[in-house]
C-alpha cells in the first residue's frame, strides 16, 4: 500500500483518520502513536475496493546528553489491529536502529540506550513496521519517521580567528574602531538562547570598549599618546543565553599597538668637536631627538650661518637620523684653528593636525676646533714643467724644485727622486738644494717626456714626505739623417718610353723641427751622369724617378742599382744615401708586369720555375737512394764458411704453449746443451780465434761433472755458463757470436734434479722415477709414464 506521511504540528489536534496519534503538549514527552491495520481476511474486490491507509505521527523528540542509568524513553507504536494477543510484532530499523534505539516488539515502546549529541548528529531516520508474528507478513507497508535530538547549552562561544592584533593612530578621537572580533557556539541557533552570544571588555579599560552585539573594538579616551605608552592588551569575553545567568562564556586577547604620528618636534643638542681629518671625511654626527618613529621622525638637517662658508657641508644617514658634517677643503692649523656652525633639523614629514603642538624643527650651534698636526712638505709648485736638449751633457742643471714645512716648527728639507718613475736614472736631484740635472745622455727619438716624481722629506721626522711632479721635456737637436719612407720595389716594362715616371719616393726623419720637414733629392754621384735614369725633386719632399732613354731589355740588364742623396733642412743640415732598386720586367698589353729579373734560358711552355726546381729535388733524392743502397750491399760481410745445408740451429724455435712434450725438439737435438752428462767432443775452430776473455780453465767433460757436485750454487752456475761458452768458441760448427744461446740449466737443488721431457731421450739416462707415485695425484700421470716402464723408451 502506498502510504503517506502527514506531519502536522505539536500544537494541534491530530486529524481524524483511521489512524489515531495521542500527542503531548510537552517536547520532552515522547507520543503514543497508534497505527491501525485492516483486516488480513478480505475478499479480491473488497482489496481492489480498499481505501489507503495513511501513517499520522509527529516527530519524536529526545534530550541530548542524557546522563541516566536508564534508557531514555523516546515514543511508543500502536496499531489498532494490535488486540494485546501478541500476533502483532513492531519492527524497527534505520539510522541507529538496535545500536541507539530499541523497540519492545509486544509493547511498540522506542529507548535511546546511548548518550546522544546533537552536535554530531541532529536527528535520525528510523523505519517502522508491523508484521505477523507466526508469518512475518507485514501487515502495513514500512515508512520512515524522525526521532529529532534536542538541544541543550553544552557548548561555550570560541573564536575561532583568536588572538587578534591590531593597530589604530596616537591621538585617535573617541569612537574610533580597532577591530572587530566574532565568537561561534556550536549550539542551535534555532532553539532557545543556547547559541546567542553577546560581547564585554573584562581587561583594558577605561582605554577601550566594545558593541555587545557586534563585537567592535573601539577607543574610549581620545588623544593617546605613543610616546607614553604604545601597546594595550584587551581581554574580549563572550557570552551565550544573551549574556544570562548560567550562560557558558569564551574569551579571547586582542592586542592594539599605537602606530606613530608626527606629533613631536625635535630637539638639538650642541656638540662641541676636537678632529683633524682629510676632506671629504667626516667631522661630526649629531642626532635630533625625536620621540617619533618610522617616517614621522626622519629629519632634514643644513648649515644655516657660520665662519666657513664652503667648508663643511651637513646629509642625513638615512638609517640612523643622524646629520653628519663632512669636510669640504682642507683645514689649516695655521690660518684658522676655530669655526662655529649653526645647524637646524627639521621633520622632514609634517601632519597638518598637529601644527598647533609647536614647530617641528630645532638649532643648535656646532664649534669645531682645528688641531695642529705634523704636516708633510708642501711643494711651492707641485707640478713643475722643465726643458732640457737632447745634447746636454751628463750633469746639466735641469731646474730647481723647493718645498717648505707648514708647520710652525719649520724643519729642513731633503729631496729625493721616486725612482719608480725615472727607472733608467737619466736624473739627479740634490738632496738639500732640489736643483735637478742630467744623469745620462738624453735621447728625444727614444723619449720626449720624462715625469719624474721629487719627494721632499722632513729631517727631523723622515716618515712626513711630500711629493711634487717635474715635467721635463727633452728639446729636440738634428741628429737624424732623412731615410727612404718605404723599402721601395720599383719595377719597370721592357716597353718603357723615354721620360716615363716609374716611381715616386718620399722620406721620413727622426727629428721634428720647429717649422717642418723640408727634404732635398738628387742622384748620388756617380749616378748623376748615367744615362738610364734621372730624378725630378717635386718641392713637396717626394720624388720622382723618370726613364731617360726607352728599350729596356731584361736579357741584356734585369736590375739597376739607383742611389738616391736625401738632404734635411736642419742645422747643420744631415744628408744620406739611400739605394733604390729597380727591376725590368716583362709586362702585357696593360702594363702589368709578369715576369721580372734575369732570363738564364727559355723555359719550355707551360713549364714554370717552381715546377722545374720540384723536378730536380726528385732526380736528386733518387740519386742519394741508390747511392745508399749499393754502399750497404758492398758493406754486408759473406758467412764465413758456406755449407750446403743450413745450421738448423740458427733456427729461432718458440715455445708459446706448455703441451707439446718431445713433438718440440723434432727441429734439432736439444739434449747436448740441457744435460750436463753429455758434452761433445772440442773440436777446434779454424777460421777465428776466441777473443773472449777466461778466468778459469777449460776443464774435462767429468771434471766439469764432478766440479758440478762440489761448488757453490752462484760457482755452479758461472762454470756451467764458461763451459758453454767454451763449446761455442771452439765447434767450427757453431752459429757467430751474435747468434742466440740457450742455457736451460735447472741447478741441483731439486731433489727430483730435472724433469724435463727432453731429457728423457738421452740414451744414458739411468734416472729412476718410481718415487713420482708418493707425490700425491698431481704427479699421477708421469708416475705412470716412467714410473712402470724400466729399460723402455717412454714413446715405445
Amino acid at each position: 500500500l502506498s502510504l503517506s506521511l502527514l506531519i502536522p504540528s505539536p500544537s494541534l489536534s491530530p486529524p481524524l483518520s483511521p489512524l489515531s496519534l495521542s500527542s503531548l503538549p510537552s517536547p520532552s514527552i515522547s507520543p503514543t502513536l497508534s497505527l491501525p491495520f485492516p483486516s488480513l481476511s478480505l475478499s479480491p474486490w473488497e482489496s481492489l475496493q480498499r481505501q489507503k491507509r495513511n501513517w499520522v505521527w509527529n516527530q519524536f523528540f529526545v534530550l541530548e546528553e542524557y546522563t541516566g542509568t536508564d534508557p531514555l524513553y523516546v515514543g511508543k507504536l500502536h496499531s489498532d489491529v494490535d488486540k494485546g494477543d501478541g500476533n502483532v510484532k513492531y519492527v524497527l530499523t534505520g539510522e541507529g536502529a538496535s545500536s541507539i534505539f530499541t523497540i519492545d516488539e509486544n509493547t511498540g515502546d522506542i529507548h535511546a540506550t546511548k548518550r546522544l549529541d546533537r552536535e554530531e548528529q541532529g536527528y535520525y531516520t528510523l523505519r517502522a513496521q508491523a508484521v505477523d508474528r507466526e508469518t512475518n507478513i507485514p501487515v502495513e507497508d514500512e515508512s520512515e519517521f524522525i526521532v529529532k535530538v534536542q538541544d541543550i547549552n553544552d557548548n561555550e562561544p570560541k573564536f575561532p580567528d583568536g588572538p587578534y592584533t591590531a593597530g589604530v593612530p596616537e591621538m585617535s578621537p573617541l569612537g574610533t574602531t580597532v577591530v572587530q572580533v566574532a565568537a561561534t557556539d556550536a549550539d542551535d541557533p534555532t532553539y532557545g538562547h543556547s547559541a546567542r552570544v553577546v560581547y564585554s571588555i573584562i581587561h583594558g579599560q577605561p582605554y577601550f570598549s566594545v558593541e555587545p552585539k557586534t563585537g567592535i573594538v573601539r577607543t574610549a579616551l581620545p588623544n593617546m599618546d605613543r610616546e607614553t605608552r604604545d601597546e594595550y592588551v584587551l581581554v574580549i569575553q563572550a557570552k551565550d543565553m544573551m549574556g544570562q545567568l548560567g550562560g557558558l562564556s569564551g574569551t579571547t586577547s586582542v592586542t592594539v599597538t599605537l602606530t606613530d604620528v608626527n606629533d613631536n618636534p625635535p630637539q638639538l643638542y650642541q656638540y662641541s668637536v676636537l678632529e683633524s681629518v682629510p676632506v671629504a671625511s667626516v667631522v661630526a654626527r649629531l642626532k635630533a631627538a625625536d620621540p617619533d618613529i618610522g617616517s614621522n621622525a626622519e629629519m632634514d638637517y643644513r648649515i644655516v650661518d657660520g665662519d666657513g662658508p664652503g667648508l663643511f657641508n651637513i646629509t642625513t644617514d638615512e638609517e640612523t637620523q643622524e646629520g653628519v658634517i663632512i669636510l669640504q677643503r682642507p683645514l689649516d692649523y695655521e690660518t684658522k684653528s676655530t669655526f662655529s656652525l649653526r645647524i637646524e633639523a627639521t621633520n622632514r614629514n609634517i601632519d597638518p593636525q598637529f601644527l598647533t603642538f609647536g614647530p617641528f624643527s630645532d638649532m643648535t650651534v656646532i664649534k669645531v676646533n682645528v688641531e695642529d698636526v705634523n704636516e708633510p712638505p708642501v711643494f711651492t709648485n707641485p707640478v713643475i714643467k722643465m726643458t732640457v736638449s737632447e745634447a746636454a751633457r751628463v750633469g746639466t742643471t735641469i731646474g730647481t724644485v723647493s718645498a717648505h714645512d707648514p708647520d710652525s716648527a719649520s724643519s729642513a728639507i731633503r729631496y729625493s727622486i721616486d725612482r719608480n718613475t725615472d727607472l733608467e736614472r737619466y736624473f739627479n736631484v740634490d738632496a738639500m738644494s732640489g736643483v735637478i740635472s742630467t744623469a745620462k745622455p738624453l735621447d728625444r727619438e727614444v723619449n720626449s717626456v720624462h715625469n719624474i716624481t721629487i719627494f721632499a722629506m722632513e729631517s727631523q721626522d723622515p716618515s712626513q714626505v711630500g711629493r711634487g711632479i717635474a715635467v721635463i721635456t727633452v728639446m729636440d737637436i738634428n741628429d737624424n739623417a732623412p731615410v727612404f719612407a718605404i723599402e721601395y720595389e720599383t719595377r719597370m716594362c721592357e716597353n718603357a718610353s723615354p721620360g716615363q715616371v716609374i716611381q715616386t719616393i718620399s722620406a721620413v726623419d727622426k727629428d721634428e723641427p720647429p717649422s717642418g720637414h723640408r727634404f732635398y733629392f738628387s742622384l748620388a754621384l756617380p749616378a748623376g751622369s748615367n744615362h738610364n735614369f734621372t730624378l725630378r725633386d717635386n718641392k713637396d719632399n717626394t720624388a720622382s724617378v723618370l726613364t731617360k732613354r726607352g728599350g729596356f731589355r731584361r736579357r741584356e740588364q734585369a736590375l739597376y742599382q739607383l742611389p738616391v742623396l736625401i738632404v734635411d733642412s736642419g742645422s747643420p743640415a744631415l744628408s744620406s744615401t739611400n739605394t733604390l732598386s729597380v727591376r725590368v720586367c716583362d709586362c702585357d698589353g696593360d702594363g702589368v708586369p709578369q715576369a721580372c729579373g734575369a732570363v738564364a734560358y727559355t723555359l719550355p711552355a707551360g713549364l714554370s720555375t717552381g715546377a722545374l726546381l720540384a723536378i730536380l729535388g726528385c732526380i736528386f733524392t733518387l740519386l742519394v737512394l741508390v747511392l745508399l743502397i749499393v754502399t750497404m750491399r758492398r758493406r754486408r760481410k759473406e758467412p764465413l764458411i758456406l755449407d750446403d745445408e743450413r745450421d738448423v740451429r740458427e733456427n729461432i724455435v718458440r715455445y708459446d704453449d706448455e703441451g707439446g712434450g718431445e713433438e718440440d725438439t723434432e727441429a734439432f737435438d736439444m739434449v747436448t746443451l740441457r744435460n750436463l752428462n753429455i758434452m761433445r767432443d772440442p773440436k777446434v775452430r779454424r777460421d777465428v780465434t776466441p777473443e773472449t776473455p777466461t778466468f778459469f780453465s777449460y776443464p774435462s767433460s767429468s771434471a766439469s761433472r764432478a766440479a758440478y757436485k762440489v761448488l757453490p750454487d752462484n760457482m755452479l752456475f758461472r762454470e756451467f755458463i764458461w763451459d758453454r761458452l767454451k763449446e761455442a768458441d771452439v765447434d767450427p760448427t757453431a752459429p757467430p757470436y751474435d747468434s742466440l744461446q740457450t742455457y736451460a740449466f735447472e741447478g741441483t737443488g731439486s731433489v727430483a734434479e730435472s724433469l724435463s721431457s727432453l731429457e728423457s731421450l738421452s740414451s744414458d739416462s739411468e734416472q729412476s722415477y718410481d718415487y713420482l707415485s708418493n707425490w700425491g695425484p698431481r704427479f699421477k700421470k708421469l708416475a705412470d709414464l716412467y714410473g712402470t716402464m724400466e729399460g723402455s723408451g717412454v714413446f715405445s
